[in-house]
């Protein structure tokens, strides 16, 4: 493992990140180094973990052989600006920014810079994180898998081909937000039904921790434990006939929608975007 962590950003991330690292006991707090632009954050991070704090990214870098750079992405350039002379080929930088590139990364940094760019998701923060990790050229094996075990150490963690992130980025970066309104649909069906809404929440919560563990553990497709629920003739399976109408009326929904988007971009190159609009909208329903 890396003899000494700096993270750059003590946020929500951030945060989870220094917490993972320490609670593993992949780390000890005096391996670890932080740096915020709001000081007093960084130090009641480091009042929990034991790790230090510096008053500068740069002096963070110096000092760090793994950099993680907890920022977000519009904040990245002048982060980078300010570290660049401290950067040598010696240190791994790694990025957790959403749609930063290698290469781009690569550009505002000195050549032959080792890079790893990571797309982590929020449940990082309850020690249930999912984060995807993809490298350049510079870094070595052995630190590849340093830079897995960090992730590792608050969650999962795979290596995947970067052309994978932005699909990594609709699954399991925004996926939560996606799941949390089926966690709410589901506990508004219990309110209805005469629960309180504080109970209604942890039934819902729990059955999908449940059903998730479910998958993990037992390798099963997730249309045969589907399937294991449903008794003949039963509420269950009624409700999925249900579940599975919606969906096919979301499917024919997305159909019209790109039939749309294709006739609206056909007329548009042939006569003109506010005739193509008029015609498009005008003949969608007959169409379809």
């Amino acid at each position: 493992m890396f003899e000494t962590i700096g993270i750059i950003g003590t946020g929500n991330m951030g945060r989870a990140i220094a917490m993972g690292l320490v609670r593993s006991g992949l780390i000890e707090g005096k391996q670890l180094i932080l740096y915020n632009i709001h000081t007093e954050k960084a130090q009641r991070l480091a009042d929990e973990t034991g790790a230090a704090v510096v008053d500068s990214a740069a002096g963070l870098v110096q000092q760090s052989q793994a950099v993680i750079l907890a920022v977000k992405p519009f904040i990245m350039p002048g982060v980078l600006k300010d570290i660049y002379q401290a950067v040598t080929p010696d240190k791994v930088m790694i990025s957790i920014a959403a749609g930063l590139t290698l290469q781009c990364l690569a550009d505002a940094m000195p050549a032959g810079t080792k890079i790893v760019r990571v797309m982590p998701n929020t449940p990082s923060m309850v020690g249930e994180g999912m984060a995807a990790l993809c490298f350049n050229e510079a870094v070595t094996d052995d630190e590849k898998d340093d830079s897995v075990a960090i992730f590792r150490s608050f969650g999962k963690a795979e290596v995947v081909e970067e052309r994978l992130i932005d699909a990594v980025c609709g699954l399991s970066g925004s996926g939560p937000a996606f799941v949390y309104m089926f966690i709410e649909a589901l506990a508004d069906a219990g309110v209805r039904e005469g629960m309180f809404r504080p109970m209604a929440y942890t039934f819902a919560a729990q059955t999908v921790l449940g059903a998730a563990k479910m998958v993990l553990e037992t390798g099963e497709h997730p249309g045969k434990l589907k399937d294991d629920v449903c008794s003949p003739g039963g509420t269950t399976i009624e409700a999925v006939r249900v579940l599975e109408e919606g969906r096919r009326d979301v499917r024919r929904l997305h159909v019209r929608l790109q039939l749309l988007r294709q006739e609206t971009d056909r007329v548009h190159h042939t006569r003109g975007i506010g005739r193509a609009h008029d015609r498009a909208f005008r003949s969608f329903p007959r169409r379809l």
